[in-house]
């Protein structure tokens, strides 16, 4: 069912979003050379405990961490360990948080150190997608519209997107309705005000296809390339969407 947020749960959401914005800031500054995926899971633990929110991912379904990490053909899902970071990695950092009932979600991809000049296209158009795609997040329009403009800035830049994972509704659920798909499929629900939304394009150098690695949670390419992936929490409104995370 799709929930419709009232002015004072919304009110929540945006406060819980702009915590879960300043530790994935954090997060951001420590994906560095010679780090452990482990340490910053522990750093979202730590900064979630520091600043009164708890961490919506960890035992979601099982799923045995704080945060995802995934890293160069992991497109989502990746679960921080021993792996270290190196130079030329690109790192994709998934959280979410939740605050008095409700939930935010966002994601960034960075480099570490430098990187090829495929990875920083690869990076550039993912966000650049997510973009275009919440400029479609308005009220009266309909999901396809923000499936097809993140599937129109990625390809016709020369990369694919996944289509087996998409955006969804977020909330009093981690996991809501609608989903998001980052493909055009039809027109798709009419977008109103209150729904808030969580859009990330997942946007892969090679072919859209995906794999499961063995540990059943990480999701990699099926052809081994390089894979991107960016989100934002957004509240619909009267006008232009609004960035909650």
């Amino acid at each position: 069912m799709v929930i419709i947020k009232s002015d004072e749960e919304i009110a929540i959401m945006r406060k819980c979003g702009k915590i879960l914005a300043a530790i994935l800031d954090r997060l951001r500054g420590e994906v560095r050379e010679g780090i452990k995926t482990a340490e910053l899971d522990i750093n979202m633990a730590e900064e979630s405990k520091e600043r009164g929110v708890t961490p919506s991912f960890k035992n979601y379904h099982g799923f045995p961490a704080n945060l995802c990490i995934s890293v160069n053909d992991e497109i989502v899902h990746g679960i921080p360990g021993k792996r270290i970071l190196k130079e030329g990695d690109i790192v994709s950092v998934d959280v979410g948080a939740k605050l008095n009932g409700f939930h935010t979600d966002a994601a960034i991809t960075v480099g570490v150190g430098r990187i090829t000049k495929e990875a920083e296209d690869l990076i550039g158009v993912t966000e650049g997608s997510l973009k275009s795609g919440i400029a479609q997040a308005v009220s009266g329009a309909h999901v396809g519209d923000i499936s097809s403009a993140i599937q129109h800035y990625v390809e016709s830049r020369g990369f694919s997107v996944v289509r087996e994972y998409t955006g969804h509704g977020v909330g009093r659920e981690l996991h809501e309705e609608p989903q998001i798909p980052n493909f055009s499929f039809g027109k798709g629900l009419l977008l109103r005000k209150g729904m808030t939304l969580a859009i990330e394009p997942m946007v892969n150098v090679g072919d859209w296809r995906t794999r499961l690695a063995a540990n059943r949670w990480t999701v990699l390419t099926a052809d081994g390339s390089l894979s991107a992936h960016f989100e934002h929490t957004i509240a619909i409104t009267d006008k232009e969407a609004e960035i909650l995370v």
